[in-house]
């Protein structure tokens, strides 16, 4: 079946909140999110996120955080969407 972009935003979705957790470098998250882009199926879309496990939902209310220095996430966070941005670009320029 085919992929729509809306099934890609969901995946880019995955993948930053495995980014989030740790499982995937900025490298990693860069190039799975150039996969998802040149997707055309939903297997397609799979194979960027086969080797990941599966997502708890998200709670309603997030828990009590520990006070630290949030500005290596938000640094993280900031690469994160350059790269999105990025790789965004050059698709929509070279297909």
């Amino acid at each position: 079946m085919r992929a729509s972009d809306e099934d890609r935003k969901r995946v880019i979705g995955v993948l930053q909140r495995h980014t989030e957790a740790g499982r995937l470098t900025l490298d990693e998250f860069s190039d799975r999110v150039g996969t998802v882009y040149a997707a055309k199926t939903l297997d397609d879309l799979r194979a960027a996120v086969v080797d990941l496990p599966a997502l708890s939902p998200s709670p309603s209310t997030p828990p009590p955080s520990e006070p630290h220095d949030g500005r290596a996430l938000l640094l993280t966070f900031a690469l994160a969407i350059v790269a999105v941005a990025l790789i965004g670009t050059a698709y929509t320029l070279f297909h």
